[in-house]
């Protein structure tokens, strides 16, 4: 689909009109190009940048001086573009909606938008849209392993809607709405999660030692099924396990060309990728097919697989075993599918496991209803975009007209 193309299909009514995005912004800026540091001021990185919105938890640092430290920092209304990613990722969005005393990397670009022409939340929104991210790669380069966005291209050729400043805040603040059932919702599933953590130490951490162990081959066997164009393509994520593509927020591109390389998962498999020393191994609730990367292990022997879902997440399998299969350092690191398959984990005996997947299943369960839950405004909030950020659905003038008072 080209650009153009996609200008066709979008249909804003006539009343609004499309224009290339650096119309309505005063500047774009790169970031700090400086490595982390022990000390320094914060550094939001394209890790951070989640659904839309900045992640300012756990930043690293980065020393940079008094200079550029003023010339980086973020303002409320800034938004950060991820100029170099994969191509699934690339040109991912951030929005800041608060001042706050941090800096960006040189992965990402600033907009800061002219508030005297566009709504800074609403362009972002844009930005998240399908229609932004199907013409942000159509600008995006590729390369073998990622792919870049050129800021100026991106200004040129990525379109965003102009409307009525004060419809465009009566859409940004209808939407925020469920990102505030969304936040809600997240918040309790870390207060869930906080309480699983405490429970696995309990149950598993503590007791990891007294149990016979032995190594993943004699436990699991490497898949490696191919040839199953027909089977839905899922995709591994590291905090809601192997998943449709569908479930995902629009980003992640299918392949191009044929999926014959791709290899089959069942429900009950587990999925292990070079980047799993970062966030375990992942359970497939699904039946499908993903990517080649992955490597396929699936159960050789009777166990529980309730248990191994929650302990190949858990904190001491990745610090204590997981560990022991990187190899590499700092960006280069990756697991050892080799390494990995030689080290040896624990293995209780069947009821034991039975026993304790089934006390974690409960907080396990409850985690799992309100990630659904979270889904589900995530899917209404995707539909609602895709009619007001289009105009296909229009907020009633009443409503607009208590926003040109404001």
């Amino acid at each position: 689909m080209s650009l153009l193309s996609i200008k066709n299909k979008i249909g804003i009514p006539s009343d609004w009109k499309m224009v290339p995005i650096g119309k309505v912004l005063i500047s774009s800026q790169y970031g700090t190009s400086n490595g982390n540091s022990e000390t320094g001021v914060p550094v939001v990185g394209m890790k951070n940048l989640q659904d839309g919105k900045v992640d300012f938890n756990d930043l690293p640092f980065v020393s940079v001086s008094n200079e550029e430290k003023e010339s980086l920092l973020l303002h409320d209304g800034d938004i950060l573009l991820n100029r170099t990613n994969s191509y699934d990722l690339v040109g991912k969005i951030g929005f800041v909606d608060k001042a706050v005393e941090a800096v960006f990397a040189s992965y990402l670009v600033r907009l800061q938008v002219d508030r005297a022409k566009s709504d800074p939340k609403f362009v972002a929104l844009w930005l998240t849209s399908f229609w932004a991210d199907q013409m942000i790669k159509k600008i995006a380069t590729r390369a073998v392993s990622q792919a870049n966005v050129n800021p100026t291209e991106f200004k040129k050729f990525c379109l965003v809607p102009v409307l009525p400043k004060p419809e465009q805040k009566a859409i940004a603040d209808l939407l925020s709405t469920w990102d505030e059932a969304i936040e809600k919702t997240e918040r309790l599933i870390q207060v869930k999660e906080a309480k699983l953590k405490g429970q696995i130490q309990k149950l598993i951490s503590q007791r990891c030692d007294s149990w016979p162990h032995t190594k993943p081959k004699k436990i699991f066997d490497t898949i490696t099924e191919k040839n199953f164009p027909d089977e839905e393509l899922l995709s591994v994520t590291q905090d809601r396990g192997v998943i449709p593509r569908s479930m995902l927020e629009g980003r992640v591109m299918s392949p191009d060309g044929t999926t014959a390389s791709y290899k089959l998962i069942k429900r009950g498999d587990f999925a292990i990728s070079l980047r799993s020393f970062q966030g375990g191994i992942e359970y497939s609730n699904y039946q499908g097919i993903i990517s080649p990367a992955y490597t396929v292990l699936r159960p050789k022997i009777e166990l529980s697989s309730d248990f191994y879902r929650l302990f190949f997440k858990s904190y001491i399998f990745i610090e204590k075993y997981l560990n022991l299969a990187v190899i590499g350092i700092r960006d280069g690191k990756q697991i050892s599918i080799p390494d990995f398959l030689s080290i040896k984990i624990p293995v209780p005996p069947l009821e034991q496991q039975k026993e304790i997947a089934e006390t974690l299943s409960v907080c396990q369960h409850e985690i799992d209803l309100l990630k659904q839950l979270a889904e589900k405004y995530k899917t209404q909030k995707r539909g609602l975009m895709q009619k007001m950020l289009t105009g296909e659905w229009r907020i009633k003038p009443e409503i607009v007209n208590q926003y040109r008072e404001a």
